[in-house]
């Protein structure tokens, strides 16, 4: 918890003259602002978040789009994000990491993958692979989720940029950066959002395939699936613009998925997970 949350959302609304149910519609559909949670669930603003919205509300009447406008706001007050699960982590500290062995990251990516492919219409799909080797070895199923996803882009040490043809795009991550040891996958859609990001620490350098462990964060919370589509297309942004701009446009006209939608998520993905890691995945 930042030492200045303690605004409420009556507050905020009063100090940025944008109403109460503006800001949790933004906060819904687009993950901004960020409260932090107290232990009874209040929510509770900073002033970082005043700026924020001041800044978007200001870009709104100026004409902007919303997701522009939050894109614009965010890149303003923020460094050009790095790395995808320390984004997460600083703007939803709420969100508990966990360690999990690769064969449990492996069960999870492809509970999300085929709930996605089931389920998801149109979707964003975004994911990091650490090797251009293991997204090989995963190609097959990254092709059939592109071909029915409206913007679909990978991370790995990939030599080059590959424009989307009959896959997603390919994206390059030099060595050195944070997101060469992040394994994630994000997909957001009208009625289906659910996020994974996971870091592996230097500590499992030179383990078997078996024995290596990440630290990982998870959610079917749609302002917090939005926050990663959004951090997954400033890292896109200076390969591929137009996949940053694909993305921006559809988080703007998306409908935000309801709670009821979530709920039957994330008991989907619960119960695919439980029955791949049972069967020996």
């Amino acid at each position: 918890m930042t030492a200045d949350a303690r605004l409420t959302i009556r507050d905020v609304a009063s100090r940025t003259g944008v109403a109460v149910g503006t800001l949790r519609m933004w906060e819904r559909r687009h993950g901004i602002p960020a409260p932090t949670r107290l232990a009874s669930g209040h929510r509770r603003y900073g002033e970082r978040d005043v700026e924020l919205i001041r800044r978007i509300a200001a870009e709104r009447d100026a004409g902007t789009p919303l997701a522009l406008a939050v894109a614009r706001t965010t890149r303003a007050l923020d460094a050009a994000p790095t790395s995808l699960f320390a984004a997460l982590r600083r703007q939803r500290p709420e969100l508990a990491a966990r360690t999990l062995r690769k064969a449990t990251m492996t069960a999870l990516s492809h509970a999300i993958e085929d709930e996605s492919l089931s389920r998801a219409e149109r979707p964003l799909l975004y994911a990091s692979f650490q090797r251009e080797r293991y997204y090989r070895h995963a190609e097959p199923r990254w092709r059939q989720l592109a071909a029915g996803a409206a913007v679909a882009a990978v991370f790995a040490d990939f030599a080059e940029v590959r424009p989307a043809r009959d896959g997603p795009w390919e994206i390059p991550v030099g060595a050195g950066e944070p997101l060469r040891r992040e394994w994630a996958i994000v997909c957001y859609a009208s009625g289906h959002a659910v996020c994974l990001a996971a870091w592996e620490p230097t500590t499992t350098d030179g383990a078997s395939e078996r024995d290596r462990l990440f630290e990982a964060i998870w959610s079917v919370e749609p302002g917090v699936v939005a926050q990663a589509a959004r951090v997954c297309a400033a890292l896109a942004a200076p390969h591929a613009p137009a996949v940053a701009d694909a993305t921006l446009a559809r988080l703007e006209a998306e409908p935000a998925p309801t709670v009821a939608d979530q709920l039957v998520l994330a008991t989907a993905i619960t119960g695919r997970v439980l029955s791949l890691i049972d069967g020996g995945a």
